[in-house]
């Protein structure tokens, strides 16, 4: 079996979900922003306080991948800001080329990627990596685009219940406390059922967005896609990550534009236009980009 065959149960099913979610949008009558709310309020915080209630994860291994996260995200804002300088970008196009740089679709495209290719060790890291990057697009990134300062950020991200499902599946873990009448239970089913819905919702979002290709989606593709990963990989290494940590670390980090940097840029400030295009031609670029990321970062294929 070629390596490239032993990848495509990785790929297989996370596009054959995102299918039915663009075939439902068009045949049925579903609300997006309805089942976008859904998942953001309601199943991926149950599946972050899940997988902080139940992971096995060390300190050390949660510690490097937040510290990589954070560096890498420093680096590509510095690698951003060089080249809208150098490039003479304006506002709006900076801050869109930020956006999709610095904000990975880790929840919708990383979690079932992740969890299909390296199993439930795989999806506890890329938990913990979700969490760094929904600070970053929740808390950080408003402020970076609109320029309203630390303190806006932070009373925005604590309006989110993401951030105190961490907490609470945080203080679950750290306090030995059990849970009673199976309610462990209900809330693992209720984590289990965000990552099929967040593909189905991540197709119907493509169904609606127009596909171009140009000069701006060229650069921030590679940017997304090639710079990002390879950053991913330089800092995994300076920092001494081996395994499942280095693997997530670069995986998640290889990850097409984050779906919600539209409606940060649209928001905050930015051209939606062009980070809807963006987050299409990452996306449908991934299928070939990350099978061959996790060939590489993976020495068991």
């Amino acid at each position: 079996m070629s390596a490239l065959t032993a990848l495509l149960p990785a790929v297989v099913p996370v596009a054959f979900i995102i299918l039915i979610g663009i075939l439902a949008s068009r045949v049925l009558p579903l609300e997006l922003q309805t089942l976008n709310q859904l998942t953001v309020y309601i199943l991926a915080p149950a599946l972050v306080a899940d997988g902080l209630y139940q992971t096995t994860l060390s300190v050390q291994s949660a510690a490097g991948l937040l510290i990589g996260f954070t560096l890498i995200s420093l680096l590509m804002y510095g690698l951003v800001w060089l080249i809208s300088k150098f490039l003479k970008l304006s506002s709006d196009t900076h801050k869109s080329l930020l956006a999709t740089s610095l904000l990975p679709n880790n929840g919708n495209m990383g979690l079932p990627v992740i969890a299909f290719a390296l199993g439930e060790q795989g999806l506890e890291r890329a938990i913990i990596y979700m969490i760094g990057s929904s600070i970053l697009l929740f808390g950080i990134a408003p402020a970076l685009l609109k320029g309203n300062g630390f303190n806006y950020g932070l009373r925005l991200t604590l309006k989110l219940p993401l951030i105190w499902a961490m907490i609470g599946g945080l203080s679950l873990r750290l306090f030995s406390i059990q849970l009673p009448l199976g309610l462990d239970t209900a809330i693992e089913q209720l984590g289990a059922s965000a990552i099929p819905l967040a593909l189905i919702i991540l197709g119907m979002q493509l169904s609606h967005t127009n596909f171009q290709l140009r000069k701006y989606e060229i650069l921030a593709t590679g940017m997304r896609l090639f710079f990002a990963p390879l950053m991913a990989y330089g800092v995994g290494i300076i920092l001494g990550l081996q395994g499942l940590d280095l693997q997530v670390l670069i995986l998640q980090t290889a990850m097409p534009a984050a779906v919600n940097s539209v409606v940060l840029v649209t928001e905050f400030g930015g051209d939606a236009n062009k980070v809807a295009r963006t987050i299409v031609v990452t996306t449908i670029a991934s299928f070939w980009t990350l099978p061959i990321v996790l060939w590489l970062s993976n020495p068991n294929f």
